[in-house]
């Protein structure tokens, strides 16, 4: 992933000041056609907005109403303490029955995951009910941060039935939840899912680096084995620059 600050200089040398096409949408173009050419690499980081308007002879707001249609279409996003960097390309996840980590090692990306929480706990109405198991009795509570080439894409919460237990926090920082099921021998065949959007709350914009409050595409999930037995039961938040789902509508 390229670190350093790139300086676009060369592509806006021939923007056409006096012609009807807005400036905004001819410095949006350029850097757009170097993105997705390659010119700019993913992970690349852009000068502030103060630094390229003063270096193309060209307002701030200018610059940054270029910066905010990049934005938008999904090939630029804002951190904080970095700046302007190129996404490192969006997460399109089919809606089938595989986990996140499979998804991203499938599309060529480099998932790493950090594990925030992980313990027994007794599980609440809601975890009960969907685990199948009684109210008060003692579930796997999982969360972990998964990120994608370094960047932070979704924040998951696993409840687990309590067999699950010997799993160690270092296997979860390694593999998929779902690879490590499977190597137990629990084949997952069926899942209840729903798929929704909020806004961030609690810690989710810091483990995101999003804005506070700002949107967040929801999944959540209870997945059966092959005996019909709830397995899984997990609600998990992505962020909605990096991550899409995708179905196919079949008419009947």
């Amino acid at each position: 992933m390229a670190d350093d600050v790139v300086k676009i200089d060369d592509l806006l040398a021939g923007l056409d000041r006096t012609g009807p096409v807005p400036l905004y949408f001819q410095v949006s173009t350029a850097i757009e056609q170097a993105i997705r050419s390659g010119e700019i690499p993913a992970g690349a980081r852009l000068e502030n907005e103060i630094a390229i308007g003063q270096r193309a002879g060209l307002s701030r707001p200018t610059i940054r109403r270029a910066m905010e249609e990049l934005v938008d279409k999904g090939l630029l996003v804002r951190r904080r303490g970095i700046g302007t960097q190129v996404v490192q390309g969006q997460v399109t996840r089919q809606v089938e029955l595989t986990s996140l980590y499979e998804d991203l090692k499938s599309s060529q990306h480099e998932p790493s995951t950090l594990v925030l929480e992980h313990d027994t706990r007794p599980a609440d109405p809601a975890t009960a009910e969907a685990l199948r198991v009684p109210v008060g009795s003692d579930i796997v509570y999982l969360r972990r941060q998964r990120s994608t080439d370094g960047v932070p894409v979704a924040v998951l919460t696993n409840y687990l039935p309590i067999e699950f237990a010997d799993i160690t926090t270092e296997q979860l920082q390694v593999k998929g939840l779902y690879e490590i099921m499977r190597a137990r021998g629990v084949t997952i065949r069926v899942a209840n899912q729903k798929i929704g959007a909020r806004r961030a709350h609690g810690d989710e914009p810091g483990l995101l680096d999003i804005d506070k409050g700002g949107p967040v595409l929801t999944m959540e999930r209870v997945a059966f084995d092959a005996s019909g037995r709830a397995v899984e039961f997990g609600h998990h938040c992505y962020r909605p620059d990096m991550y899409s789902f995708q179905t196919t509508l079949v008419a009947k």
